[in-house]
Parts: structure tokens; C-alpha cells; sequence
């Protein structure tokens, strides 16, 4: 996997460290969608020197390259969680602030549904091309 993710990183101009290589490892095996907080414990294991800073910045090359993407909190307030899973998928997020993947076949149905009639009727209207979409669920209040 280290060869692999070299070249990941080639592809995508970002420089290879084995302190990034460890972050990425982790987050990519990851299924939690950690905080860089949870991510910093998950890393420490492996990497006792790593500081928190180091995976922030860490984090933010990443999404800036298109390696993971960052998935705000929904109320605002919380820490934004990051996914190495860029496939299209929808998440759900949780009232304590945990995000969960939505089971592909329903995140399918769901993508599915915004017909491309829609996205070019947003684009219009907007004067933005979507460059991709993704879609954040957020559980209400009220059990059903």
C-alpha cells in the first residue's frame, strides 16, 4: 500500500511524507468519518510524535487536493468530519454529531433521484457548474 499511496499523492501534486502516508492510511481505513481530533488519537498509535496541528494541515492538504472531503457539522457549531471515501454516496448525520454512510443501495436510489433536468435548471440559475454532488442527511428531533 505505501507504493500506492506515493502515488496517489504524485497524482494529485501533494509531496509524500511518512507522516502523511500514516494519516492517509488511517482515514482510509477508517469508516467513522473522525474529527482530526479522533483522527490524531487513531494516528498516535503509530505515530507517537505526530502533534494535532500536523494532522489538521494534514487534513486540510488533503481536501484541498481532492484526497478526502471534509463534511461540515450540521448544526454549525461541531467539528467537520473528514471522509476518504470519494465515491458518490449521501451520509447521514446524527444529533450527536456522528456521521454514518447512508447503505449504497439506498444512497443510489437517492442520488438517482436528482434528475439532470434539476442540476441544469441549479447550474442556470446559479451560474455554477456542480462539479460533483453530495448530499448530507440530518436526523430530526422526533424518533419516527
Amino acid at each position: 500500500m505505501p507504493d500506492q499511496t506515493r502515488a496517489l499523492f504524485r497524482r494529485h501534486g501533494l509531496r509524500c511524507t511518512k507522516q502523511r502516508e500514516v494519516i492517509y492510511r488511517v482515514l482510509a481505513d477508517c469508516k467513522s468519518h473522525p474529527t482530526a481530533e479522533e483522527l490524531h488519537e487513531q494516528v498516535r498509535a503509530a505515530e507517537s510524535g505526530l502533534s494535532l496541528a500536523t494532522v489538521y494541515n494534514t487534513l486540510e492538504a488533503f481536501s484541498a487536493r481532492g484526497l478526502c472531503r471534509s463534511l461540515p457539522s450540521a448544526n454549525g457549531g461541531g467539528a467537520a468530519r473528514y471522509d476518504a471515501d470519494l465515491s458518490d454516496h449521501v451520509h447521514l448525520t446524527t444529533a450527536d454529531g456522528k456521521v454514518l454512510d447512508v447503505p449504497d443501495d439506498l444512497s443510489e436510489r437517492l442520488l438517482d433521484g436528482l434528475s439532470e433536468d434539476l442540476i441544469s435548471e441549479l447550474e442556470r440559475r446559479t451560474g455554477l457548474r456542480i462539479g460533483r454532488i453530495s448530499l448530507q442527511l440530518v436526523v430530526g428531533d422526533e424518533p419516527i
